[in-house]
C-alpha cells in the first residue's frame, strides 16, 4: 500500500512537467519568439523518447530491479523539468518596448520627427540569434528527456503492483493510480494559473521597475517557477523508490505467474497479424487515435485560444480549462464506467454506446463554431482607410519614422487598435505620479474624432458575455465525449484473444503515440499559425504571431 502511494505521488509529479508545459505554451511562445508549429512540435518532442524504448522497456519488465528503474527514471524526470527552466537563467532580462524610459531601456516609442535609431536591428546582435538556438536546443533535450524518463514508470509500476496485490486489490489500486493520472493535467493547469501571475523576472528586477499588468499584451508570467517546483516534487518522490525490494510477498490469494514477454517474443510477427487484421481493434483504435490526436491538440492550444477569442490572461484561461474542461472530462469517464457496469453491456451495446457519445458531442460542439469574437481592429493590419492594407504605415504617421518592431498596443478613443503609440502618431504620454505607469497618449495625429487621444493595452473584443456560453458548451461536450473512453477500452480488451490482451493493449498506446500524440499538437500548432495576420520579427525570422485573425483561428 506504501509503494501504490509513492505511485500514486511520483505519477502526479510526473504530470505535472509534462503537463505545466502545456499551460505555459503560449507565454514561453511570447518570450522567445515561437510559432504555434514550433511549441507544438515541442510539447509533443517527449514522446519522441518514449516511444523509442518503451517496448524494449516492457520486454525487459520481469528481469530488472523494477523500483529502481523507476527510481532512476524519475531522477531523468525531474533533471528535465530543472532543464526546462534553464532557458531562463541563461538569457538576459525579457525586453519589450515602452514609452517610458526605464533603467533597462533608453528609448521611447512615441512619435519624434528624428529618425530613429532602428529597435529591430539593435536588438540583433550575434548573441541574440545564437541565444535563440540555445533555448531551443536546451528546451528539446529536456523534452526527449522528460519522455526517456517517463518510459519505466507506468509498465514497471503497474506491473510490479498486479504482481504482489491480490487479485482483489489489484483492480482497486490501478483504478487509484488511473484517477491520479486523470487529475493530473487539471493540478498542472492549476499550477500554472498560479505561477503566471508572477512576472517574468521577479528574480532579476524589482516589481517596481516593471510597468506592466497582467492584462497587458505585453506581460510574460513566470512560466519557468512552475517547472523549479515540479521538477522538485518528481526529485522527492523518487527517493522512496530506490529503498522498495525487487520482489515483494504477494497479498494473500497466490495466482500462477506467466513469463508473458518470452512468449511475446516467440510469436510476436504472428500476434502482430493477428490482432491488426481483427476488425473490430482496428476499427477501435483508429477511432482512439482520432479523438486522442483531437484531445493533444486542444489539451497544448485551448489555454491560447480562449485568451485570444475572449481577451483573456493565460492565467485565468488556465483557470477554466484546469477547474472546469479537465474535471468535466474526468466526470465523462466515470459515469461510461458506471454505466457499463450497471447495465453488463454486450459489445454491440459498447460499441452503441460510443457512438452515441460521440454524435451528441459533435451536436453541442457545432455552436462553438460561431462562439467567438471578431477580430479587433488594427490600424494598418485588419483595419486601414486607405486601400493599402496589411503595411503598418499610414499617411498620419509617415512624419513618425517609427520602428517596423515596435510593439506597445494601445486603443484609440476611436475604439481602433493601434500597434504602438508611435504608429498612432501620439506625442505625449501622460503618466501617473509614483507609479511610473501610464494613463494615456495624446496629441496623436491618427486618431480622428473626440480628443484623438488612446489608453494603453489592446482594444477589447466586446464579446465577453459569449465566454460562459462557450465555456459551458465546450464542457459538456467533453463530458460527453468522455463517456465513450471505457467502453471503447472494453471493445478492445473483449473482442481479442485473452492470451494477446497485454501485448493488444501495448501496440493500442504505440498506434496511439505515433499517429496521435506526437502528429497532434504539431498539426493544431500549423493550422493555428496560417490564421496569423502579423508576425514579429526577430533577425529577421518569423517569431510569435502578434495577431490573429480571430474567426479563421476559431474555424479551423
Amino acid at each position: 500500500q506504501f509503494f501504490v502511494f509513492c505511485h500514486g505521488l511520483l505519477q502526479l509529479s510526473q504530470l505535472l512537467v509534462s503537463g505545466y508545459l502545456k499551460s505555459s505554451i503560449s507565454t514561453i511562445e511570447r518570450r522567445y519568439g515561437l510559432s504555434s508549429r514550433t511549441s507544438g512540435l515541442l510539447a509533443s518532442f517527449n514522446e519522441v523518447g518514449n516511444t523509442l524504448l518503451i517496448v524494449f522497456i516492457s520486454y525487459f519488465g520481469s528481469r530488472v530491479h523494477r523500483p529502481r528503474f523507476i527510481g532512476a527514471g524519475a531522477i531523468l524526470v525531474s533533471l528535465a523539468g530543472f532543464l526546462m527552466s534553464l532557458p531562463h537563467f541563461i538569457t538576459g532580462p525579457y525586453e519589450f518596448d515602452q514609452s517610458v524610459a526605464s533603467t533597462f531601456s533608453n528609448t521611447t516609442d512615441l512619435c519624434q520627427p528624428r529618425p530613429w535609431v532602428n529597435l529591430s536591428d539593435a536588438n540583433c546582435t550575434p548573441r541574440a540569434s545564437r541565444e535563440n538556438h540555445e533555448v531551443l536546443l536546451v528546451m528539446f533535450t529536456a523534452q526527449a528527456l522528460l519522455g526517456i524518463g517517463g518510459v519505466p514508470i507506468q509498465p514497471f509500476g503497474i506491473s510490479y503492483i498486479d504482481d504482489f496485490a491480490s487479485e482483489r486489490n489489484s483492480p482497486l489500486y490501478l483504478g487509484i493510480l488511473f484517477s491520479v493520472t486523470v487529475i493530473g493535467p487539471g493540478v498542472a493547469f492549476m499550477l500554472g494559473s498560479a505561477m503566471l501571475q508572477f512576472y517574468v523576472d521577479i528574480d532579476k528586477v524589482s516589481r517596481a521597475e516593471v510597468q506592466l499588468t497582467h492584462e497587458d499584451p505585453r506581460w510574460v508570467g513566470a512560466w519557468w517557477l512552475g517547472f523549479l517546483v515540479a521538477a522538485s516534487l518528481v526529485a522527492l518522490s523518487a527517493v522512496p523508490y530506490f529503498f522498495f525490494p525487487r520482489e515483494m510477498p504477494k497479498e494473500v490469494g497466490e495466482v500462477l505467474q506467466v513469463d508473458l514477454f518470452a512468449l511475446l517474443l516467440s510469436g510476436f510477427p504472428l500476434v502482430l497479424l493477428r490482432n491488426l487484421r481483427h476488425p473490430v481493434y482496428l476499427l477501435v483504435v483508429l477511432a482512439q487515435v482520432n479523438i486522442s490526436a483531437m484531445v493533444a491538440g486542444l489539451a497544448t492550444f485551448m489555454g491560447k485560444f480562449l485568451e485570444r477569442q475572449f481577451s483573456l490572461t493565460a492565467s485565468f484561461a488556465n483557470m477554466i480549462i484546469g477547474a472546469v474542461n479537465i474535471p468535466g472530462a474526468m466526470v465523462g469517464i466515470v459515469v461510461g464506467g458506471a454505466i457499463l457496469k450497471r447495465f453488463q453491456m454486450s459489445l454491440g451495446r459498447c460499441s452503441a454506446m460510443c457512438v452515441l457519445g460521440m454524435f451528441l458531442c459533435l451536436l453541442l460542439a457545432f455552436p462553438l463554431l460561431f462562439l467567438g469574437c471578431p477580430t479587433q481592429k488594427v490600424a494598418g493590419v485588419t483595419h486601414s482607410d486607405s486601400s493599402e492594407f496589411g503595411h503598418h504605415e499610414l499617411e498620419c504617421n509617415l512624419h513618425c519614422n517609427c520602428p517596423e518592431q515596435a510593439y506597445n498596443p494601445i486603443c484609440g478613443s476611436d475604439s481602433i487598435e493601434y500597434i504602438s503609440p508611435c504608429s498612432a502618431g501620439c506625442r505625449a504620454v501622460n503618466i501617473q505620479e509614483g507609479t511610473n505607469s501610464v494613463l494615456n497618449y495624446t496629441n496623436c495625429s491618427c486618431i480622428s474624432g473626440n480628443g484623438s487621444f488612446a489608453t494603453p493595452g489592446t482594444c477589447s473584443t466586446g464579446c465577453s458575455h459569449l465566454f460562459l456560453p462557450f465555456v459551458v458548451l465546450s464542457c459538456l461536450a467533453g463530458i460527453l465525449a468522455s463517456t465513450s473512453h471505457t467502453p471503447s477500452f472494453m471493445l478492445i480488451l473483449r473482442s481479442i484473444q485473452p492470451e494477446d490482451k497485454s501485448f493488444a493493449v501495448g501496440i493500442q498506446f504505440m498506434l496511439l503515440r505515433v499517429l496521435a500524440w506526437m502528429p497532434g499538437p504539431v498539426l493544431y500548432g500549423s493550422a493555428i499559425d496560417t490564421t496569423c495576420i502579423l508576425w514579429e520579427k526577430r533577425c529577421d525570422r518569423k517569431a510569435a504571431c502578434r495577431y490573429y485573425d480571430n474567426t479563421l483561428f476559431r474555424q479551423r
